[in-house]
């Protein structure tokens, strides 16, 4: 059974790229459980962003379906991601008629400016010191 969890994560989309950014919080449950959602609600529908394991796969993929975008993440991936340092992971996924998605997802680290005064306590630290 799928768990849902209302959790910030942080979706961007532009042109044919997606892309996810997971706070600390957010990976260690995808770690333990595999699956992460959540939504934003238009009043008439809501629009649903997920990221899930998937065991048959070897690279990023996604779907679209009645309303609702996962993140498909290979096991070996997940695992990878969430037990070292490595920020994130990418594929570009073929789309049809030579067109491709390029995915990413990465682990969210905290912004140098903070210009949104956005709580980032549960956001990795940032490395870099200056813009």
């Amino acid at each position: 059974m799928l768990i849902s969890l209302q959790l910030p994560m942080k979706i961007r989309i532009r042109d044919n790229s997606i892309r996810l950014r997971l706070t600390r919080t957010e990976m260690d449950i995808f770690a333990e459980k595999g699956y992460l959602e959540n939504k934003t609600e238009f009043g008439f529908a809501d629009f649903v962003y997920a990221i899930q394991v998937l065991e048959s796969i070897e690279n990023l993929a996604a779907t679209y379906i009645g309303n609702k975008m996962t993140v498909f993440v290979p096991s070996a991936i997940k695992t990878e991601w969430t037990t070292t340092d490595i920020v994130g992971f990418n594929n570009k996924m073929s789309i049809g008629n030579a067109k491709t998605l390029s995915i990413l997802i990465e682990k969210d680290w905290a912004c140098i400016d903070n210009t949104s005064n956005e709580d980032q306590s549960d956001n990795f630290k940032n490395p870099h010191t200056v813009c």
